[in-house]
């Protein structure tokens, strides 16, 4: 059965691979650039970027964590819910970038990692003591404590000019994910206080 865990896997993986090495103009023309989203142009890219990636890897971690979490957060909540929470933070993770960064012509984002960062803190919410690892750490956090550190982490990255990481996604996505839940199950978070 293809739920919309699988149908997003799919669709996200095919673009992205299309772009990748089928056709890099797609993935030109679907990189979210907020100087020319703030001219006006483009303004579908604030959505399309999500569904390609900058490589391999980045395509690869974020369609993992769309399966791994994903996939249960879409059975508790149900499909449409799920749609609506990836689709719905695709685009709030992107705004304050859009902000930041409108008079950089060079800047530009491409992934789901927004979106992706909303799905794990909505997981989050509802299994708090769930155990996470951190690739550079053997031993297992519960859930919110990693949600804590993840979020710490995103603010102090986004700080960084160099980085070509978009961490303020990674967060705003994060804050997404919470306040969608906040708003779809007042009772889930209840449980979690």
């Amino acid at each position: 059965m293809l739920t919309p865990t699988t149908i997003l896997l799919v669709v996200t993986t095919v673009v992205s691979l299309a772009a990748l090495y089928l056709s890099p103009r797609l993935l030109e023309e679907c990189a979210f650039r907020p100087y020319r989203v703030w001219r006006g142009q483009n303004l579908d890219s604030i959505y399309l970027a999500g569904f390609v990636h900058a490589n391999l890897l980045h395509l690869t971690v974020n369609m993992w964590c769309l399966w791994l979490f994903g996939s249960e957060l879409a059975e508790r909540i149900g499909g449409t819910l799920f749609v609506l929470l990836y689709a719905l933070a695709l685009i709030t993770s992107h705004i304050p970038t859009l902000f930041k960064e409108h008079d950089n012509p060079q800047y530009a984002s491409v992934g789901a990692s927004g979106a992706i960062s909303a799905v794990v803190f909505a997981y989050i919410v509802y299994y708090p003591q769930s155990e996470l690892y951190l690739l550079f750490l053997p031993i297992p956090l519960p859930a919110w404590l990693f949600g804590v550190l993840y979020l710490i982490y995103s603010v102090y990255a986004s700080r960084d000019k160099s980085s070509r990481i978009n961490h303020d996604a990674h967060f705003w996505g994060a804050v997404t994910g919470l306040v969608f839940v906040l708003f779809t199950d007042p009772a889930a978070w209840a449980r979690l206080l």
